[in-house]
């Protein structure tokens, strides 16, 4: 029975807008993430079937198939394609279970799947520009009613979903940044350890090397998060203080059958064991990862208790709190190295970034059991569980 298995996983370093990668191109990036990960793993680009890359934002220097123009960016055989995925922040997640099912059901052996986000470049809200008529167009009328509560403004918002969540789940602001000094503290601990070592190249900008995740705040203190303003709710709970920081990055994963990883010499990370992808409400938006894991864990035949760790990405501290309050997770198991509150959320790279950082860490700490799941524009979410191999 044919599987699909992870056999290196990297990433580049995440940098803060407009900070130490905003100069690059964001094929240059991907560009320099993919020889990187080849040339760890030794194999030429040649053996590789195809490159499935997540991109939400696809307009800019990030239109025209960037799947297909990094591999061409990077200096690969015209023979290697390549497409573009976008589930919005699970993008490159989705690209890992499109690639591994490619993989499982014979039509490749071998595909890098990750993804890209210069959101220095391509801020957010650029493909939504004015004359392209309001983005969701009926899927709006639809929920009309529901998007009359306060911090909507009769358009789906995921800052108001976060505060929505945050006053259903009973999360207060306080409860929100001592998450989010968590997050970072956590992020500057493994940084000092040198835990991401082993998941980050470095990345060439104008002549020298970027090496180091830039968001992660040192210092951080509620009293300090106390003193942001809410944007989306007058009087709300959500700062740029509690969620998930605009950045720029890259991720990718080297995916093949176990008997090809074998052929070629080379020990697997991983296997995927589960992925799946739900839907769940638009208007709240970040809650699909409940539904996500309960559906990843019911086809797994695994428990919570079974997971020795969990990358849920904070987007908004509500999701990951709101998420360990239905799963009953252990807090020390939830993302161990801290999140996107720190270390940011390149969105198409995400999915991947958050693969790359999981397999890594069962591989150090001997877990058996990793799952990663993503909330996700208009109410997605995709849960995929990994097995170190």
């Amino acid at each position: 029975m044919r599987d699909a298995v992870i056999v290196d996983a990297v990433r580049s370093p995440i940098g803060k807008r407009n900070g130490g990668l905003s100069t690059l191109h964001a094929v240059e990036l991907s560009a320099q993430v993919l020889n990187a990960l080849v040339a760890r793993a030794g194999i030429d680009p040649v053996l590789v079937d195809d490159v499935h890359w997540g991109n939400v934002i696809s307009v800019g220097q990030q239109s025209g198939n960037i799947g297909r123009m990094a591999v061409l960016g990077a200096g690969w055989p015209e023979s290697v394609p390549g497409f573009t995925i976008d589930r919005q922040c699970g993008s490159s997640q989705q690209a890992i279970s499109t690639a591994a099912a490619t993989v499982v059901s014979g039509q490749a052996d071998i595909i890098v799947a990750g993804g890209v986000e210069l959101m220095s470049g391509v801020p957010m809200g650029a493909a939504t520009v004015e004359g392209t008529g309001e983005l969701g167009g009926p899927a709006v009328t639809r929920y009309a009613e529901a998007l009359e509560a306060p911090g909507f403004h009769g358009r789906f918002n995921q800052g108001a979903g976060a505060e929505m969540i945050a006053s259903e789940y009973g999360l207060s602001r306080t409860r929100l940044d001592e998450y989010s000094v968590r997050s970072h503290e956590l992020a500057a601990a493994a940084q000092d350890a040198d835990l991401f070592a082993d998941e980050i190249v470095p990345v060439a900008v104008g002549g020298e090397l970027a090496h180091q995740d830039e968001g992660i705040r040192r210092g951080s203190t509620v009293e300090k998060l106390a003193g942001l303003r809410a944007p989306f709710l007058e009087g709300g709970s959500i700062t740029a203080g509690n969620a998930s920081q605009i950045s720029d990055g890259a991720a990718a994963v080297l995916i093949m059958t176990s008997e090809r990883a074998t052929a070629l010499g080379l020990i697997p990370l991983a296997r995927v064991h589960t992925a799946v992808v739900t839907g769940d409400d638009p208007v709240k938006m970040l809650t699909g990862p409940i539904p996500a894991t309960a559906l990843a864990l019911k086809r797994s035949g695994l428990t919570i208790d079974d997971i020795d760790a969990f990358e849920v990405n904070e987007a908004f501290a509500p999701v990951p709190l709101a998420w360990q309050l239905e799963t009953g997770a252990a807090t020390e198991r939830l993302n161990p190295l801290g999140g996107a509150i720190a270390l940011g959320h390149p969105l198409g790279a995400s999915g991947a970034r958050l693969a790359t950082t999981l397999v890594h860490h069962l591989r150090r700490t001997g877990g058996r059991y990793g799952l990663q799941t993503m909330c996700e524009g208009a109410g997605t979410a995709n849960a995929t569980i990994y097995e170190r191999l």
